[in-house]
C-alpha cells in the first residue's frame, strides 16, 4: 500500500465523521421499511448513493413501478455528470494509470468537494493513488455505518433519544464546512449565483432537483464571466 494511499485514507476520516451517522440513519430506515438488514448493507455496497437510498427505501415501500424508482434515483444523481470532469481537471497535469471508470465509482458530493480542495496541494505522481485512498475511506465508513444501523442502530436510538435527534444534521454540517473549505477557489459571482438558484427553486421543486438547478445557475454565472472577459 503506497504512502499516497494511506494518507488519501487519513483524509477521508473527516468525511467518515459526518459519514457514518447518516449510513447508520439508513440502515435503520431501511429495517423500519421492513426491508432485511443483509439487504439495506447490499443496497450502500452496491448502491452507495447517501441521500438516493433513502428515496430508494422509500419508494420500495410504496411498492412504486421500477420505472419510476430508476427515473427519480437517476434524476436525483444527474449532478455527477458535472463532477466528473470537473474532478479530472483539477488532477491535472496527472494522467491516471488506471480506468477513469474508478475515479466515478466512489464519487460522492463530499469526496468531491474534499478532492477539488485538496488535489492540487498534492504530488502529481501521488494524486491518483491519494485520490483513490480517499475514495475507499468514504466508501468503508457507509458501508460500515449502514451495517451497525440495520444490524444494532434500534437498540442504541432506544436508549438515546438525543441521538435520534442529531443524526440528521451531521451530514449537511460536513458538507457545508467543506463548502467553506474550498470557496476561495470558486469566484464570489458564480457562489452566489448557485445558491441564489438553488435557494429560489427550493420554493417550487425538490431538494435533488433545486442541487441540480443551483448547478445550472452557477455554470451560467460562468459562461457569462468568460464571455465578459472576451469582450
Amino acid at each position: 500500500m503506497s504512502k499516497a494511499l494511506c494518507r488519501g485514507l487519513k483524509d477521508s476520516l473527516s468525511i467518515a465523521v459526518g459519514y457514518v451517522p447518516v449510513a447508520i440513519s439508513f440502515g435503520l430506515a431501511a429495517v423500519a421499511a421492513d426491508v432485511p438488514a443483509w439487504a439495506a448493507i447490499m443496497f450502500s455496497v452496491l448502491v452507495y448513493a447517501g441521500a438516493s437510498q433513502f428515496v430508494l427505501v422509500s419508494l420500495i415501500s410504496q411498492q412504486a413501478w421500477f420505472l419510476t424508482v430508476v427515473a427519480v434515483v437517476w434524476l436525483m444523481n444527474l449532478r455527477h455528470l458535472f463532477y466528473g470532469p470537473a474532478l479530472l481537471n483539477a488532477a491535472q497535469p496527472c494522467q491516471p494509470k488506471r480506468p477513469t471508470l474508478l475515479w466515478g465509482a466512489g464519487l460522492t458530493d463530499e469526496v468531491f468537494a474534499t478532492a477539488v480542495g485538496r488535489l492540487a496541494k498534492q504530488p502529481d505522481s501521488d494524486k491518483e493513488d491519494w485520490y483513490l485512498g480517499l475514495q475507499l475511506g468514504a466508501y468503508l465508513s457507509w458501508v460500515g455505518g449502514t451495517a451497525i444501523g440495520a444490524l444494532f442502530g434500534a437498540d442504541w436510538l432506544g436508549r438515546w433519544e438525543v441521538l435520534d435527534k442529531s443524526l440528521g444534521f451531521v451530514l449537511p454540517a460536513l458538507f457545508f464546512t467543506l463548502l467553506l473549505e474550498i470557496a476561495d477557489a470558486v469566484p464570489r459571482p458564480v457562489l452566489w449565483a448557485a445558491a441564489l438558484g438553488a435557494g429560489l427553486s427550493l420554493l417550487v421543486v425538490p431538494v435533488y432537483m433545486a442541487i441540480i438547478v443551483g448547478m445550472f445557475t452557477g455554470c451560467v454565472a460562468v459562461l457569462v464571466g468568460a464571455k465578459h472577459e472576451h469582450n
